[in-house]
């Protein structure tokens, strides 16, 4: 079986070697590169080629932003997963407007990690839980929306649907929060996506981004 070729980004050298052992443990996945900065990560994808690079978002010389906005630049260019202690809103957007498709939290549990690497691997997003928490309770407490010229073409409802599943929220988990059926989740997110002319759900991150919905984590 192929496994996930990785590259490890953090100046720390004694806890990127702990996430070397933790993800050279597992059967789909093998760390093939190390670095210690910005500039290096840039070389050793250049020399690795992985599928998934996994870098801290303060690196001396180069720091994960800048080198997450050069990386979109390689053809093809790896998925990226930021680990980070820094919990705040900007940071998250910084890296995913980026191009990061994970979002980790140092403080998190290991396996978090893991399983951002599998999801970004396989063309898919992944946030924090502790993040996407947060978000769901300030949408449940508050449930506001982001209403502009495109979404107000959404329903009420579909524009739920789309902004939990920016989120990071899976379908069963967004139906258990509105209190309806997984089948009615996927109508509405079919619908919303349609509607705003979007077709995965990096798509709708994006779109989430650039209508501030991300603001409210």
């Amino acid at each position: 079986m192929r496994k996930w070729r990785i590259v490890l980004a953090d100046d720390h050298v004694v806890l990127r070697d702990g996430l070397a052992a933790l993800i050279n443990m597992q059967g789909d996945m093998e760390v093939v590169g190390h670095a210690n900065d910005g500039l290096q990560v840039m070389q050793e994808v250049a020399n690795r080629q992985p599928d998934v690079v996994v870098l801290d978002v303060s690196m001396p010389v180069m720091n994960g932003v800048q080198a997450t906005a050069q990386m979109q630049q390689l053809v093809p260019p790896p998925q990226i997963v930021a680990l980070t202690r820094h919990s705040e809103a900007a940071y998250v957007r910084q890296l995913l407007q980026a191009g990061a498709r994970g979002y980790v939290l140092k403080q998190s549990a290991a396996e978090q990690l893991i399983a951002a690497i599998r999801a970004v691997a396989n063309g898919n997003t992944y946030l924090d839980t502790s993040l996407t928490d947060r978000a769901i309770n300030h949408f449940v407490n508050t449930h506001t929306r982001a209403v502009d010229a495109t979404s107000a073409e959404l329903s009420d409802r579909e524009a739920d649907v789309a902004k939990l599943t920016a989120y990071g929220y899976s379908n069963k988990e967004i139906a258990t929060q509105l209190g309806i059926s997984v089948k009615t989740v996927d109508t509405y997110k079919a619908r919303a996506m349609e509607k705003l002319g979007l077709h995965s759900r990096s798509a709708i991150v994006r779109y989430a981004l650039q209508r501030g919905w991300l603001d409210e984590m």
